[in-house]
């Protein structure tokens, strides 16, 4: 457990429990607005779980267990508790007939079991899903680092708004977002792990966005683990380098490490979708409902990704847990560990 969780020096929260509460109002809503205005995204309903075997659900490195159970209102048919709504978002463009330049978000709910509960993971996650209607002209490097770019100018915008707040709470946020291709990564600290790479990279920048995560660099290993089947870690881009995909990453100065905010990418078109199967010797997943409307060119060519909500209030607040964000469960020796420690868990 001690190994699991982080306890910094001294630390006391910026804001008592009831101040929290109305910041994390503050921080949703401005965030949302600024997204939507920016990306031109339109608010929908999502689904808290799906139908088992259509595969909609989010494999995100294909080893996590949804939460399974049976609907008897259905003849016993099970569904699935979402791991993120990576793919349903993008059937969502095609069903509501989302025009290029436009897209769609929605607050997300989903319950993971499988995560090793710590400063930043928990089983419940809730996020902002979000997905754009692009062109094949937009299948680029450059489109996603502009993407990237607007993304990080909402969150320096609401990182201000907190500050005019709770001027107590000062900006920290680079001027600009760093872009580092994980081949690159790998050159400059070839003998790190993939998670002190990232921490040594943010805390020289502040905010990095790391490109091509999930497709495997020259040492034969991928950076990270990502599903073969929404975004595209494996095409050609520059000098060598591959993947159409990334994630966020800032440095919390309260955590003394990277913290991933958002992972995201243009998402793969039935070739890559293809290519990625047969990488990963998943094919037998062409014969599922949403593989087979993306082969047979139902759904539209987008780029799409979630932001964590807990995580940016952490990060915008300085928390030292995410359970001083969101009310969640956690082990007894962690509560207790954390009370001694001023870190009051909700």
């Amino acid at each position: 457990m001690r190994d699991l969780l982080y306890i910094p020096e001294n630390y006391k929260s910026l804001l008592d429990l009831k101040q929290t509460e109305h910041a994390i109002t503050i921080i949703k809503d401005s965030f949302q607005t600024f997204l939507s205005a920016d990306l031109r995204l339109r608010r929908v309903t999502a689904p808290l779980f799906v139908l088992k075997g259509t595969g909609l659900n989010d494999d995100l490195s294909g080893k996590e267990r949804p939460v399974t159970f049976p609907v008897r209102g259905m003849g016993n048919r099970e569904v699935e508790v979402v791991h993120s709504l990576a793919k349903w978002k993008r059937m969502m463009l095609a069903d509501y007939e989302i025009e290029p330049g436009y897209g769609i978000y929605t607050d997300m709910n989903a319950i993971r079991p499988d995560e090793d509960l710590d400063n930043t993971h928990s089983i419940y996650v809730d996020q902002w899903d979000w997905e754009r209607h692009i062109r094949e002209k937009d299948r680029n490097l450059d489109y996603l680092k502009s993407v990237v770019v607007r993304i990080f100018e909402v969150m320096k915008r609401t990182e201000f708004v907190v500050y005019e707040k709770y001027p107590n709470i000062k900006p920290i946020l680079p001027e600009e977002i760093t872009f580092i291709h994980a081949e690159e990564l790998y050159d400059m600290y070839p003998n790190l792990s993939s998670k002190d790479r990232e921490d040594a990279i943010t805390r020289k920048y502040g905010a990095v966005f790391i490109i091509g995560i999930g497709g495997d660099m020259p040492c034969g290993e991928p950076h990270d683990g990502r599903a073969p089947d929404y975004d595209d870690w494996s095409t050609p881009t520059v000098n060598n380098f591959i993947g159409l995909n990334g994630d966020i990453l800032l440095w919390n100065p309260i955590l003394k490490k990277a913290f991933e905010i958002s992972s995201m990418g243009i998402r793969v078109d039935a070739e890559v979708l293809k290519r990625q199967l047969t990488l990963r010797n998943e094919e037998k997943r062409m014969a599922l409902m949403f593989h087979q409307r993306l082969i047979n060119n139902e759904l539209p060519l987008s780029i799409g990704g979630g932001i964590g909500q807990s995580r940016l209030c952490m990060f915008f607040l300085r928390k030292a847990h995410i359970g001083e964000i969101q009310a969640s469960i956690w082990p007894d020796e962690m509560r207790q560990v954390c009370k001694r420690n001023n870190i009051v868990l909700v």
